[in-house]
């Protein structure tokens, strides 16, 4: 049954009635349910995540148990050490608080707050070590007994299939049949637990006590009977511990009872309940007196060791068990979903709406899309959302009216990490239709309902499986800067001849477009082997990354860096780039192909074939060239064939012409190769890029048409003539693409040349 108000008020009642009718079980367990139940109901009031819901639970238990011995301390521990076996600032804070004010209402509102007479003559010396071993040795192989006793009898009883009524029925007669046998100090149960635990009755009584107590508390906790076992452990201890210390006493005529009878209740609680720390601290708790602090330490971690060799667990654990409840501290390995994070989940392409839209605008592109809701940013950073029932709301204003003034603003984020748990609790708990993905200040991706359904579905129907049982790289090394940018770049490093150089490019563009940079080191290991197990030497990589940390504090940057293990460096590059959301792939090419068959390279070629975001491949020329002499004002070539990468090309100017130091700016020719053959070539397209690539920069800019049935010995031979510094390529789509491919024409330049060439592939999915 879930936990609840009803089940408080059913166990509040049920443990009055069974401690009425003398029953040999405590009402401290009774309360520690009590306090979870209403913990689990206040949960339920004020709706939380699943996480902080089991955390409050918890908490409930700590209260529970602080107010049951008003030991506050202890109501923590014992929430660490057998409920949560966690110590994140979230759970202490909660329980602290919880056991704190369980406590101090328990103290105003009972008369007797402590179960342990105050004893004056506790005492410790190290000849009585060897007793107190022995005493938590015998406290641990009775605490084992006593735990297998229980679990044995509650097997029986299932095997009787008897009603609960009926078993609590029997086990009550019985229990009332062996008290009418006994002395008639036995027939107050209250009664006869105090004067156990102050040591008011001789041994033989005591012995007699202890056996009695022993068996009736057994059988009446495995009838089901809502009582506990906190007490009477603490109880069965004390009369342990006070026969051992008669007899070391009455033997060797030293020591004292009472430190006995205190180090024996510890002991006995750690041998059933399996919760050292919580038994030290509980009798230090109730007792007051440190000198008992040192024999408790040792009694209960000899009972500990000794109950865990012979019955590993806690009975709560077993009998769990035995119900057919399995705990693991870990996920089951076949709940998949468990395993999801918000960016196995998300939709990376999202359609976006500017903030700057109109709201006519706005209205046409909602009437063409399926989407109900729309991400508004600005430069990449999230401001707001706009829904179908914004829309309805403000359809009346004026269709001039721009989108952040109509938008809902600061939406509900999570993170690409977090949990699939946590993504389900914002959309029920706020009634979203759609989540958005957010790193940092950028949008990343987006999550709705029907993405979750369908990854359900296909793991459920074994479409897919995550995670993805290999890595494909291992970091063993990284630097984090503040995330202050709303993109970022990837640049891959390896050259310490060309790190600097390629450095100052990423550096520009980074400035430009108000991105942060990424440099990433990898280190290759054999296909055998896997990158989380190999040992490797990071000390060149730390070394070259360590200088261009300090490049990038002089000019204000934000650098992260990072040191990978891959078996294959393009693997390595590509997780990253998923890891990081890069926005931009700036690496080094040497013009050459490493392998017979490919066009720029293996490497090289796997990139611009898979990698999603905008790639830059820069082989870099001579000292003299771009960027490694800012001061000599050379010639800069820019071919061009039109379409979107070829505007990308042209946007990257801006950028690199920061590096020019000169007084005068390199000058820049648009160039557009053209087929001899064609009498009246339509140059309209140079002279749009033209016109606006002007509105950018004041530099002229010079257009040149170049007829030539080589496109790449046109280049050339322009680039010797002329003595260019730069030539900036975008690799078009359309016709140049094919001849790209087919001609191999960035290989061709880039080996011809002395200079640097620059080109420029946008993202996969535009």
């Amino acid at each position: 049954m879930p936990l609840s108000w009803r089940v408080a008020l059913v166990k509040m009642i049920g443990a009055i009635l069974i401690l009425g009718g003398g029953l040999t079980l405590g009402r401290r367990a009774p309360t520690v349910h009590i306090g979870a139940a209403l913990a689990a109901q206040l949960s339920v009031w004020l709706p939380t995540s699943p996480d902080h819901r089991r955390q409050m639970i918890a908490a409930g238990a700590a209260a529970g148990l602080a107010a049951g011995f008003t030991t506050p301390i202890a109501g923590v521990l014992f929430v660490i050490e057998e409920l949560m076996r966690d110590v994140s600032s979230m759970t202490l804070e909660t329980a602290i608080v919880a056991s704190f004010t369980g406590a101090v209402v328990s103290m105003m509102l009972q008369n007797t707050p402590s179960i342990i007479t105050e004893y004056a003559n506790i005492s410790f010396s190290a000849q009585e070590i060897p007793i107190y071993c022995l005493l938590g040795a015998l406290a641990g192989l009775l605490g084992a007994l006593f735990n297998q006793g229980i679990l044995f009898c509650s097997q029986m009883q299932r095997r009787w299939r008897l009603s609960l009524a009926w078993r609590i029925g029997l086990v009550s007669c019985l229990s009332g049949t062996v008290v009418a046998f006994l002395p008639d100090f036995f027939r107050d149960n209250t009664g006869l637990r105090e004067f156990l635990l102050a040591g008011e009755l001789n041994w033989q009584n005591t012995a007699l006590a202890f056996v009695v107590y022993f068996f009736l508390t057994m059988i009446s906790y495995s009838s089901g009977a809502p009582g506990g076992l906190l007490a009477p452990a603490l109880v069965l201890g004390s009369c342990l511990g006070f026969l051992v210390g008669g007899i070391e006493t009455k033997m060797m005529g030293f020591g004292s009872e009472p430190s006995y009878a205190l180090a024996g209740m510890g002991a006995f609680f750690t041998g059933v309940v399996r919760v050292p720390v919580t038994a030290i601290v509980i009798v230090f708790e109730l007792h007051h007196n440190f000198n008992v602090v040192l024999p408790l330490m040792l009694t209960c971690a000899v009972s500990y060791i000794t109950a865990e060799s012979i019955l590993p667990g806690s009975l709560y654990q077993h009998l769990l068990s035995a119900s057919g409840i399995i705990l693991n501290e870990e996920t089951p390995a076949n709940d998949v979903l468990a395993h999801l994070s918000a960016i196995d989940v998300m939709q990376s392409q999202v359609e976006i709406l500017p903030a700057d839209l109109p709201l006519g605008e706005v209205v046409k592109i909602m009437s063409r899309s399926h989407h109900r809701g729309f991400p508004v940013v600005e430069q990449g950073r999230l401001l707001g959302i706009f829904t179908q029932s914004d829309l309805d709301k403000w359809r009346s204003k004026n269709s001039q009216t721009v989108l952040r003034e109509i938008m809902t603003p600061n939406p509900i984020t999570v993170a690409p990490q977090a949990a699939l748990s946590d993504v389900l609790f914002l959309l029920n708990r706020y009634q979203l239709s759609r989540l958005p993905v957010t790193d940092g200040q950028k949008l990343v991706g987006i999550i709705t309902r029907t993405d979750i359904i369908r990854v359900e579905a296909d793991q459920l129907g074994g479409v897919c499986q995550l995670p993805q049982p290999s890595t494909p790289s291992y970091v063993v090394y990284q630097t984090r800067s503040p995330a202050v940018g709303i993109g970022r770049i990837l640049l891959p490093i390896a050259n310490p001849d060309t790190a600097t150089a390629l450095f100052k490019i990423a550096a520009a563009i980074a400035r430009e477009r108000n991105y942060e940079i990424d440099c990433l080191y990898v280190i290759t290991v054999p296909r055998l082997s896997s990158p989380a197990e190999v040992r490797v030497d990071t000390r060149e990589g730390r070394k070259l990354l360590h200088r261009l940390e300090r490049l990038a504090r002089q000019q204000n940057i934000s650098v992260h860096t990072q040191i990978s293990v891959a078996q294959d460096i393009a693997e390595g590059i590509l997780a990253t780039i998923r890891e990081r959301h890069s926005n931009l792939l700036i690496m080094g090419w040497t013009g050459e192909k490493s392998t017979t068959g490919a066009i720029f390279g293996f490497l090289v070629d796997t990139l611009i074939a898979q990698a999603p975001c905008e790639t830059i491949l820069v082989k870099l020329g001579t000292k003299d060239c771009f960027p490694n002499d800012p001061h000599r004002e050379r010639m800069w070539l820019i071919p061009t064939a039109g379409g979107p990468n070829a505007q990308r090309a042209l946007a990257l100017l801006p950028s690199l012409l920061s590096l020019s130091e000169s007084s005068d700016h390199p000058k820049l020719w648009l160039c557009k190769i053209y087929s001899p053959t064609e009498l009246l070539p339509d140059l309209s397209t140079l002279e749009v890029l033209q016109a606006s690539l002007q509105k950018a920069i004041a530099q002229m800019i010079v257009p040149l048409p170049i007829p030539s049935a080589s496109p790449a010995e046109a280049i050339i031979n322009l680039v010797e003539s002329e003595d260019c510094s730069l030539v900036l390529l975008g690799a078009s789509r359309e016709s140049l693409l094919n001849q790209f491919l087919n001609g191999n024409i960035p290989s061709t330049i880039a080996r011809a040349v002395n200079c640097t060439v620059i080109l420029v592939r946008g993202e996969l999915s535009d």
